[in-house]
């Protein structure tokens, strides 16, 4: 399996890990209404939450965006380099999004997508294949 379809895996399991995050050592957790408590819920715990959805978010492009790239016969290195690039800075945006540092969570937020535009432009571009 190519590196770039086990990056689609690390952004598949990316929300499971934030959600985690905000819901961890909580003994009040309510799993009947899960999405009420957590928007009760302030902090680093309402962060991870954020980060979660917005991991969510991310990833149909993303998983789009390697697909598009892989069907159409884009360099493989490339795939893998921006896929690579997409999961790099989601982790940073992930620890900047925990530690309430908004300006350079927002940098790596970009970053990540300018990796998933990459993506559909080497596919779209026969120079860059």
């Amino acid at each position: 399996m190519n590196l770039s379809y086990w990056c689609v895996l690390a952004a598949g399991i990316m929300p499971v890990a934030t959600i985690a995050i905000a819901k961890w050592g909580r003994r009040d957790f309510d799993n009947s209404e899960p999405r009420r408590w957590l928007e009760q819920q302030s902090g680093i715990r309402r962060r991870a939450d954020s980060a979660h959805r917005n991991h969510f978010e991310a990833f149909p492009f993303f998983a789009a965006g390697v697909l598009v790239a892989q069907q159409l016969h884009a360099t493989q290195d490339s795939i893998d380099m921006l896929a690579i690039a997409f999961i790099a800075s989601r982790i940073v945006y992930t620890g900047l999004y925990l530690s309430d540092r908004s300006t350079l969570r927002s940098v790596a937020w970009l970053i990540g997508y300018l990796a998933v535009i990459g993506l559909f432009l080497i596919a779209a571009f026969p120079g860059s294949r």
